[in-house]
């Protein structure tokens, strides 16, 4: 049976190749620092997190590279696409992801982008070390072994 779709939020953006470029080991939930005409651009689900990655600044996070288009409807005072954005986590966790920066060399990378049941723009990141490309190899060959498998199951 196909697995129900996650009803308790609608997601705008995703990074579907950060799980093939990097072993994820920890994800977190933040908020994001955003004006209003790039709440209403999120809301029309335009938005690119591709090449975006997460540094730190001034012991605070900071979401770069993110790219969220300017809004159709908006004024002179629309925002910059490609600006720095804050983003909001509790101490313990900027410590965290600062120190497997800086430390490990670890990398902060955003999964997905959304809008939470509360209609508040939510941004998931992940802690991931990059993959060789052996360990890329790897994941592709365990990958179609699992869907041959799946198939082979499913003929008896």
């Amino acid at each position: 049976m196909a697995k129900k779709p996650d009803l308790d939020h609608k997601v705008v953006a995703q990074n579907r190749k950060a799980r093939h470029n990097y072993f994820i080991e920890e994800t977190f939930e933040a908020g994001l620092v955003l004006t209003g005409t790039e709440v209403k651009s999120l809301r029309g689900g335009r938005s690119t997190i591709a090449e975006s990655y997460v540094t730190e600044q001034g012991g605070e996070a900071w979401l770069v590279n993110a790219n969220i288009p300017e809004y159709a409807g908006g004024n002179r005072n629309n925002h910059e696409p490609r600006r720095p954005r804050k983003l909001l986590l509790h101490r313990a966790q900027v410590n965290k992801l600062i120190g497997a920066i800086q430390r490990e060399g670890r990398t902060v990378v955003p999964l997905q982008v959304y809008f939470n049941d509360d209609g508040r723009a939510k941004i998931e990141i992940a802690l991931g070390t990059g993959k060789k490309a052996h360990d890329k190899r790897q994941s592709i060959k365990e990958r179609d072994w699992q869907r041959q498998r799946s198939r082979l199951l499913a003929r008896r």
